[in-house]
């Protein structure tokens, strides 16, 4: 028996769901804010066995889909010099860019290498000296500590070939940006348990207080998520706005401050572009100018690289909670997680990657016809 079995337990799932649809008096719409949420819940089907009092969106919080297109250009310049080691998770090799994506790099004879984690880039560069070694750090709070010690392990061993392609973003301010929007419709978050396992509580607070929304954190299982639901429609029914923890078994008040502290050091808060949202003041880390030197876009001169994205991709109304993938009507047309026109698909946290897997378009299901 796993040790998850008793969060993905039926029965307790069942009695969750019967105790949601007796506090949910009101309707009310929830956006998950994370991509590993938002697969557990297509991949379980919780979304169908909510009342219809209950509407889940799904929100931003994959760190793959919200690469800008430009990002992903600047990657594969910087990939096809010679002179380059470009290494990456694998989960950014297919993501398409404006004409080609790290796969295509590689078959044309870039050396585009996969890692497990950006220390195995530290490594090369070591053994490498020769090379320029580039290490594609994308990610939220969740993965941008391990991205910081990299680079703090690089400064340590004075590594003058290494740097980082970096494309860092961090959830309250994408929050901030949804709930602000006129056409806004979330009245409720479901928050990431491994985001707030690094950064706490502290910094959701204002948001829930200043724009009235309660936000609970939960984990990723079936028994997880229904506790936060029905956490937040609790708070809904009551007048409440608070954040709740309902994942107290990973996270903390104050998440972890040794990573909190590598962060601070090699990190600061900046804007960012979201795909498919635009920029977002607050919401994306930069290097602090006493590392600026790791900048990989700085070094190689592609940091003013602009790119338009595809029309017939809906995927940052997707993002922000205003439609679903089926709503799209490129969704299992012209785009497929073989031909993806934008990362919602290829991504192995995106939302339309999770229908596409758990709920296959068909041609008797209307929303995909129309």
């Amino acid at each position: 028996m796993s040790g998850f079995d008793g969060f993905r337990d039926p029965v307790l799932v069942r009695a969750l769901i019967d105790e949601i649809a007796a506090t949910a008096t009101e309707p009310t719409v929830l956006m998950e804010i994370c991509g590993g949420q938002t697969h557990a819940i297509v991949r379980s089907g919780l979304d169908q066995l909510l009342p219809d009092t209950i509407t889940l969106v799904h929100g931003p919080g994959c760190p793959v889909c919200v690469t800008p297109l430009e990002v992903i250009d600047r990657a594969l310049a910087i990939a096809a010099r010679p002179e380059v080691v470009f290494t990456s998770f694998g989960d950014m090799l297919r993501v398409p860019g404006s004409r080609d994506d790290l796969f295509g790099v590689r078959a044309a004879g870039g050396d585009v290498r996969v890692v497990y984690s950006p220390l195995d880039a530290v490594r090369l560069a070591r053994e490498h000296p020769d090379r320029e070694v580039v290490f594609f750090a994308i990610g939220f709070e969740t993965t941008a500590p391990a991205n910081a010690m990299a680079v703090l392990a690089a400064a340590d061993q004075d590594l003058a070939n290494f740097s980082i392609l970096g494309s860092h973003a961090c959830v309250p301010g994408a929050m901030r940006a949804i709930l602000g929007s006129p056409r806004n419709r979330v009245e409720a978050f479901l928050a990431a348990g491994h985001v707030c396992a690094i950064m706490g509580l502290e910094e959701y607070r204002p948001v829930a207080a200043g724009f009235g929304v309660p936000i609970v954190v939960t984990g990723f299982e079936p028994v997880d998520l229904a506790r936060g639901i029905l956490a937040a429609v609790r708070q809904r029914r009551e007048g409440r706005a608070e954040v709740e923890n309902a994942y107290g078994r990973a996270v903390s008040d104050g998440g972890n401050p040794h990573a909190r502290q590598a962060l601070d050091q090699v990190f600061r808060l900046s804007d960012r572009k979201w795909r498919g949202i635009g920029t977002i003041p607050d919401s994306g880390l930069v290097l602090r100018e006493e590392y600026a030197r790791f900048d990989a876009a700085g070094r190689f001169g592609v940091g003013e690289l602009d790119t338009d994205e595809p029309a017939v991709c809906i995927a940052g109304e997707i993002l922000q909670g205003h439609a679903g993938p089926l709503q799209c009507p490129a969704f299992g047309r012209q785009c497929t997680p073989q031909h993806p026109l934008g990362a919602t698909m290829v991504s192995s946290e995106g939302a339309c990657a999770a229908y596409y897997r758990y709920r296959p378009p068909s041609a008797a299901d209307p929303e995909v016809r129309s």
